[in-house]
């Protein structure tokens, strides 16, 4: 139980319905549609256009969508793959003719097709109640009448004050005298009120064709981009229903969307977690911490070898999450010290050798959804097409130009994807949607989660509170939250600490109490949001 003497928040308790976002207008406007007789798909749809508007340095309708959607009584969790795809100009013979031999994050070969609209799109007609042209009515409101900035969205949209600066018409819209608004400025975005206006009317269409199509590929034409109308009226049908991938773990099944989506990286981590005995000093100790840091390096390592589009190549994804693979990687981790090196990525024998929104709504009926949207790093590629409002994304910069790599850029290819929307289930009920967003760190930041509520028995906010770690470029990024006592120990295992400004993610989660028939629902404290539920 919490200490009520320090600071922090509960869990929220409802028994009808309950939503989680990072924002709170995101999160009402959820409520709100389902106690309009919405479903969880309809508030999480309403929701994520909300967040498209007002938080608009992780995600928007430039962006990309997945989502796991439990349809009460079936015992089915349903995976969308709502990412885009690189134009078909996009080669990497094209590329060097043009003098780019290493794709940037501010380019416009960066800008993959969005598939955020086709995968709402195809939600809505599938598992929704209320059509696009009712949930976006809140979205639009926000961009034409204007809201106030939040804490969170300020603290970000300073640190990209240079990635805005890049291109004229970002700047003139996106700053204000060169600078970032500050927390309750009211930020109006009349362009985009348009765009969403006319999706809302006439659907996909809309945006992926006629006037909004044209601006985006005008806009990217003048950055140097490849991309043709062809390009975006083919992604109109992009999302597409995919079956998702699994593994069983303490008496449950953690559900995650197949590659191109990085969710095998989730199960990995598990499965090589789950075969050691629970550390005696709990979740916020150092042989805990330490175990973690190394199954993460090895399940990243496979994941930069093999994970990317499956239409275009093969991953083996069968083997990557597979018992005997992981319980060889488990082998290789050593209490006393961290691994010097590691094998050769697919192996597990050494002598062989960034911005996201996630959310999640429950209703009623039992139906669970999780679903994230994002533009990948801050603002995505920093380009807007001005006449639309539609910042664009830079998924591309996971791509390669590197020919034989599995994530090499090719026409109408998918990256390498961080987005990850999870889902738990019990007995054939969904017990838990569940997300951390955060760009590379959400492998690591969804099985924090996990075993801080389901191993060390933390409730749903304080696992998502505890402080966090992530191995990156050779190093233990550590919060501010971890203690120079931990951060020794952990160096003189042979990792190498240090602290970093930015924090690690934000989750979002739903517990869902079948004994005693309620929901329990936490929000991310390093984000501006809420859970509520009624």
């Amino acid at each position: 139980m919490r200490d009520f003497h320090l600071a922090g928040r509960s869990p929220v308790y409802a028994s009808n319905g309950m939503a989680a976002t990072s924002m709170p207008a995101a999160t009402l406007t959820a409520i709100d549609v389902l106690r309009a007789g919405g479903n969880a798909m309809d508030a999480a749809i309403a929701a994520a256009a909300v967040l498209a508007v007002i938080e608009p340095q992780s995600t928007g309708i430039g962006g990309d969508n997945f989502c796991l959607y439990a349809p009460a009584g079936t015992g089915q969790v349903i995976a969308i793959n709502g990412s885009g795809r690189a134009p078909r100009a996009a080669t990497p013979e094209a590329l060097r003719a043009l003098q780019v031999n290493k794709l940037e994050p501010t380019s416009a070969h960066s800008v993959t097709v969005p598939g955020a609209i086709s995968a709402w799109d195809l939600l809505s007609r599938t598992y929704g109640r209320k059509g696009l042209d009712e949930l976006l009515q809140p979205a639009i409101r926000f961009a034409e009448e204007g809201h106030p900035v939040g804490s969170k969205v300020s603290y970000d949209w300073n640190n990209s004050v240079a990635k805005l600066s890049k291109h004229a018409q970002t700047a003139r819209h996106f700053l204000f005298d060169g600078k970032a608004p500050k927390a309750g400025d009211l930020f109006r975005q009349p362009a985009l009120g348009k765009t969403l206006r006319a999706i809302a009317k006439s659907g996909p269409s809309a945006f992926y064709e006629g006037e909004v199509a044209a601006d985006m590929v005008k806009t990217l034409n003048a950055a140097g981009g490849l991309h043709t109308l062809e390009d975006f009226a083919r992604g109109m049908t992009v999302a597409e229903f995919v079956t998702p991938i699994s593994i069983p773990w303490r008496g449950m099944e953690v559900f995650q969307c197949p590659p191109n989506g990085s969710g095998m990286i989730v199960l990995m981590l598990l499965g090589m977690m789950e075969g050691f005995s629970t550390p005696a000093e709990g979740a916020f100790s150092p042989e805990r911490f330490h175990r973690h840091i190394e199954a993460a390096r090895l399940a990243y390592r496979d994941r930069d070898a093999f994970l990317a589009d499956p239409s275009q190549v093969d991953v083996p994804v069968e083997k990557l999450i597979s018992r005997p693979y992981l319980d060889a990687l488990r082998g290789l981790i050593r209490d006393d010290a961290a691994m010097k090196e590691l094998p050769l990525a697919g192996e597990s024998d050494l002598k062989k050798h960034k911005d996201t929104v996630y959310l999640c709504v429950v209703d009623k009926d039992g139906n669970a959804c999780s679903f994230i949207n994002s533009l990948f790093e801050g603002f995505g590629s920093g380009i807007l097409a001005e006449d639309s409002g539609v910042m664009l994304q830079n998924r591309g910069y996971g791509f390669r130009i590197e020919e034989g790599h599995p994530n090499c850029i090719a026409p109408d290819k998918r990256p390498m994807h961080t987005i990850i929307p999870g889902m738990v289930m019990k007995n054939g009920r969904a017990i838990m949607p569940y997300g951390v967003m955060g760009g590379h760190f959400q492998p690591m930041g969804q099985t924090l989660f996990l075993t801080n509520h389901f191993e060390f028995g933390l409730d749903i906010q304080q696992a998502i509170d505890l402080p966090r770690l992530f191995p990156q470029a050779g190093r233990v990024q550590i919060e501010h939250g971890i203690p120079q006592a931990m951060a020794d120990r952990l160096n003189r295992l042979g990792h190498v600490c240090e602290v970093v400004e930015k924090p690690h993610g934000g989750g979002q989660a739903i517990f869902i109490d079948y004994d005693r028939g309620c929901l329990i629902g936490g929000s991310e404290p390093r984000k501006d949001g809420l859970a509520l539920g009624y």
